[in-house]
């Protein structure tokens, strides 16, 4: 389901590109945000509450809740409300807290504070 005409706001939608959610191949507009493209194609479930494991869906729609965070291209705890889709993405449910890759070391040696 999509809002496609709206009173007050116009929406310009980029061109129909495919991505993939845990193994199957989806549509939505380039540019859009991930959950919308999600709940547009009936993904309503994005995440699960850590602790009791009750079903988190599309919450504040502004990247300040923790609700959406999803695993994008292999990284982590991206927050699917504010990132933009791309042709090709892999977007995963995340189970439990993400795990992030080791920082690459800083260019010229180790970083180095003060």
């Amino acid at each position: 389901m999509r809002i496609e005409r709206h009173p007050i706001i116009e929406f310009v939608n980029g061109p129909m590109v495919k991505f993939h959610f845990e193994g199957r191949e989806l549509e939505g507009f380039q540019g859009e945000p991930i959950a919308a493209a999600l709940h547009a194609a009936g993904v309503k479930v994005l995440s699960h509450s850590p602790h009791l494991g009750r079903p988190r869906g599309f919450f504040c729609a502004i990247g300040n809740c923790s609700s959406c965070l999803m695993v994008v291209d292999g990284r982590p705890n991206v927050r699917v409300c504010v990132e933009r889709l791309a042709a090709g993405m892999t977007v995963e449910r995340q189970r439990g807290r993400g795990r992030l890759a080791p920082a690459a070391p800083a260019a010229g040696g180790e970083a180095r504070c003060g």
